[in-house]
C-alpha cells in the first residue's frame, strides 16, 4: 500500500507533478508497473530504489524519452502529453543528468543556450542569455564565469552549468539523477544549498539518489520503489534510513559494516617514488610512497581524477610507470615491456577495475565467458593443450553464481542482461576467488543498489580477514570510513597524507581531497 502524505500549504494546491497508473514493458519485461506518485509544489522528493526497480524508467517516461504503455502524466493538476524531451522542457521540466551532456569545448554561455537559440544571430541570443545567467547566478548561488570552457571546470562547476541551462529554460521542476557522485563534501554541500534556494524560490525538486543520508538531509518526502512498483511515499522526518533500505529491498538491510579489527602482518606491496606521465606528458602520479599489508584494507580518498587511477592500473600493470614496486619483497616490472596485467596476476595481484564496463567486462559475451577473462590459461579451464574445456569453465560460473548470489542466476545470458550491481558481482567473482595476496578494487560499489553495496562489503571484510592485503579506491566516503583500515588521501597526483578512520571525519577528508590541508607541503 503506498502512503501518500499531504499537509500544509503545499497540499492546497494541484500536485506539481503526479503520474497515475503508469505502466511500461521492454519485452517481457515489466519496468513500470502501475505507478501512482504525488510530487508536491516547491518541495524536494527523494526518490530511492534499488538497480533496475524502475526509477530511470519513470523518470524517462516524464522527461519524453520514453512513451508509457498506459497511464496519465499531470503537470499543475492539468493532464500534459510528453511526447519527447522538448515537450518535457516546453511544460516546465528540466533534468539535470549523472553524465553531464555539455560540450566541452564550448563555453559556459555556449552550453546554456545550445538548443535555445531564439534567432538565426547568434550575438544577440549570447548577449540576452548573459544578463540572464548573471542574475540567476545571483539568485540561487550559481556563481560561475559565463566565459570559461567547460573542460577548465570542476566538476561541480560542471554541475551548475546544467542547473543553470535549465533554469535558462524556464524549468519549474528540476530532476536531479544521482546528483553528487563524483563531488566532494563541500561541493555536495553547496549543491544541497542551491537546491534548498530552489526551493524557497517555489521550485520543485525531484532528487533520485541511492545515498540515504542525502535523502534524510536534504528532502520533504521520498518514494521508494522495489521491482517496478511504488511501494511507499512517506515524509522524510517520518522515517529512518533503517526502515527506507527495508523498504527497498523487502528484507532488513545492515547498514553498518560489521567487522573485527584489522591484524595486519607483512608488506605485501611496497611502492616507493612512483610516478606515472601519461602520453600527453602530464604527471598524473607524482613520486608516490605506499605499503599495503596482509590483512588490512588501504582506502585511497579523493576527488575523481587526482591520481586515483593512476595509480591503479600501475599498479595492475595497465600502464607504464617509473620509481620502485615491490610485491612480496621481489621488484615489479614498471616497463610494461617485460611485464603486463596477465603477469601481475601471476605474481598475485587481481584487479577490480572502477569501469566494469569498459575494463572489467565484455558485455557482448556470455556471463560466463567473462568468468574466464584474463584466467583463460588456468589448468583448471585447460584440459589438453590445444582447446579451453567451455564446460569446466561454465560449471565453474554456476558455482561462482550461486556464491555471489548474481541474478537472475544464469551464466548463459549475455554481460549487458545483468543490471549494474550484478555485473559487479560477476567481477568480483572473477577476481576475488582467485586467492590473490592483493586485490586492487576501484570504486567497488558505483552505481550499485543498497542490497547489493552490503553483499560486496561483506566479500572485502571476509577477504581481509583471510589475511588478504585490499586497496580500495573510492569517491564515497562513508564507504572508505567504514572499510578502511587506514586511509590515504590523494590529490593532484599526491597522496596529502594518512588517516586513521576511527579519528578522521568527512570534513578532515574533505579538506585533504580539495588539497588544502595535509600531511605533505
Amino acid at each position: 500500500m503506498v502512503a501518500e502524505v499531504t499537509g500544509g500549504a503545499a497540499a492546497k494546491a494541484a500536485p506539481a507533478i503526479e503520474l497515475r497508473g503508469i505502466s511500461k514493458a521492454f519485452g517481457p519485461v515489466q519496468a513500470n508497473k502501475d505507478i501512482n506518485i504525488k510530487v508536491n509544489k516547491g518541495t524536494i522528493h527523494g526518490i530511492i530504489g534499488e538497480n533496475g526497480a524502475g526509477k530511470s524508467t519513470m523518470m524517462s517516461i516524464l522527461y519524453g524519452f520514453y512513451k508509457a504503455d498506459s497511464g496519465e502524466i499531470l503537470i499543475d493538476g492539468k493532464p500534459t502529453q510528453i511526447t519527447d524531451s522538448q515537450a518535457a522542457i516546453s511544460a516546465g521540466i528540466g533534468m539535470v543528468f549523472q553524465h553531464f551532456k555539455l560540450v566541452e569545448n564550448f563555453t559556459v554561455l555556449e552550453n546554456v543556450i545550445l538548443g535555445a537559440e531564439d534567432s538565426e544571430r547568434l550575438m544577440p541570443s549570447l548577449n540576452r542569455a548573459r544578463k540572464l545567467l548573471t542574475e540567476l547566478a545571483a539568485e540561487y548561488e550559481l556563481n560561475v564565469d559565463p566565459d570559461a570552457l567547460i573542460e577548465t571546470l570542476s566538476v561541480g562547476h560542471q554541475q551548475r552549468v546544467e542547473i543553470l541551462k535549465a533554469l535558462y529554460r524556464e524549468a519549474n521542476i528540476l530532476i536531479l539523477d544521482e546528483p553528487t557522485g563524483v563531488l566532494t563534501p563541500a561541493e555536495a554541500d553547496h549543491l544541497f544549498r542551491i537546491l534548498r534556494g530552489l526551493k524557497e524560490q517555489g521550485k520543485t525538486i525531484i532528487l533520485i539518489t541511492h545515498k540515504l543520508r542525502e535523502i534524510m538531509d536534504v528532502t520533504d518526502e521520498v518514494s521508494v520503489m522495489r521491482r517496478g512498483e511504488m511501494v511507499a511515499t512517506v515524509n522524510t522526518a517520518e522515517t529512518s534510513p533503517t526502515e527506507l533500505a527495508e523498504l527497498m529491498v523487502g528484507r532488513k538491510v545492515l547498514l553498518e559494516v560489521e567487522k573485527t579489527p584489522a591484524k595486519p602482518g607483512e608488506v605485501v606491496l611496497s611502492a616507493r617514488g612512483l610516478k606515472v606521465v601519461d602520453e600527453f606528458g602530464v604527471e598524473r602520479l607524482r613520486s608516490i610512497d605506499l605499503d599495503i599489508r596482509a590483512g588490512e584494507i588501504l582506502g585511497v580518498a579523493g576527488v575523481a581524477g587526482n591520481g586515483q587511477s593512476a595509480l591503479l592500473e600501475a599498479l595492475a600493470g595497465m600502464a607504464a610507470a617509473t620509481g620502485e614496486v615491490k610485491m612480496n619483497g621481489e621488484p615489479l616490472d614498471l616497463t610494461l615491456k617485460h611485464s603486463d596485467a596477465g603477469t601481475r596476476r601471476e605474481r598475485g595481484v587481481s584487479h577490480v577495475h572502477e569501469d566494469r564496463h569498459r575494463c572489467g567486462l565484455i558485455l557482448d559475451f556470455m556471463a560466463w565467458e567473462n568468468i574466464a577473462f584474463g584466467y583463460h590459461n588456468a589448468p583448471e579451464y585447460n584440459k589438453n593443450k590445444l582447446l579451453m574445456d567451455n564446460h569446466a569453465i561454465l560449471e565453474d560460473a554456476k558455482g561462482k553464481f550461486e556464491r555471489f548470489d548474481v541474478r537472475p542466476p544464469n551464466p548463459m545470458l549475455t554481460a549487458e542482461s545483468f543490471s549494474g550491481g550484478n555485473q559487479q558481482k560477476i567481477v568480483l567473482a572473477r577476481e576475488i576467488e582467485r586467492n590473490p595476496d592483493l586485490l586492487l578494487v576501484g570504486q567497488p560499489t558505483r552505481g550499485v543498489d543498497i542490497g547489493a553495496i552490503e553483499f560486496i562489503h561483506k566479500q572485502l571484510i571476509a577477504l581481509r580477514d583471510q589475511g588478504k592485503a585490499i586497496l580500495l579506491v573510492s569517491v564515497e566516503l562513508d564507504e572508505i570510513l567504514s572499510l578502511s583500515d587506514r586511509i590515504v588521501v590523494m590529490f593532484d597526483g599526491r597522496i596529502m597524507g594518512e588517516r586513521d578512520p576511527e579519528t578522521t571525519n568527512a570534513q578532515d577528508l574533505g579538506l585533504m581531497m580539495a588539497g588544502m590541508t595535509g600531511d605533505v607541503a
